[in-house]
């Protein structure tokens, strides 16, 4: 039988590495190139602390990055997009991805500087799923490309999306005129050949 400290310490160790997860993300979407010990005191844990759980930075950004691509799953799978004709759905999706983007710029600035693009791209993985749904979908309603493999139209989707975060945040795309930019450049790219 397990002995009650025992549990204790798992417990506190659950809520130190919750609280330092929240903590880097809220410090990487401000500031981009946060420290550890900044990181550590918005947590509210010791260094030593912090380090046990993610002896590197770029493990703290790679967790953070998983907590909020679930947030990001969540939210995309609760947009009503079975309702909409598939190229429609597409503008929602686009809008929508386009607000959890712009939410989590600061991080999405630390995540291209840390970590490596693969890795970046496996994150993002499932959270393709409802785009690759919309593209099939939308190649038998006849309203999407059938000229180009679905994978190819996922990855302009996808580059084109981190495009737009890029000149965002360099200051070259206001953030508000983001969506339209992006909805009315991809939804044209996708859609068939007259």
């Amino acid at each position: 039988m397990e002995s009650k400290p025992s549990a204790k310490r798992r417990a506190d160790a659950e809520r130190s590495i919750t609280a330092i997860v929240e903590a880097a993300l809220e410090c990487l979407r401000a500031e981009p190139n946060v420290g550890m010990a900044a990181i550590a005191r918005a947590a509210q844990v010791s260094r030593v602390t912090l380090y046990a759980h993610f002896p590197t930075r770029e493990a703290v950004v790679e967790a953070a990055t998983r907590h909020a691509m679930t947030r990001a799953r969540a939210t995309l799978d609760t947009t009503a997009l079975d309702a909409l004709p598939a190229d429609e759905a597409l503008a929602a999706l686009t809008r929508t991805s386009w607000r959890i983007l712009d939410h989590h710029l600061g991080l999405f600035a630390a995540v291209s500087a840390t970590l490596p693009p693969e890795t970046v791209r496996d994150h993002h993985e499932r959270a393709m799923e409802p785009l690759r749904r919309l593209l099939h979908r939308g190649r038998e309603e006849g309203t999407i490309r059938t000229d180009q493999p679905v994978e190819w139209l996922v990855s302009a989707y996808y580059h084109l999306i981190h495009a737009a975060a890029a000149e965002v945040r360099a200051g070259r795309l206001p953030a508000e005129a983001a969506p339209d930019a992006l909805v009315g450049t991809l939804l044209p790219a996708l859609r068939p050949a007259p």
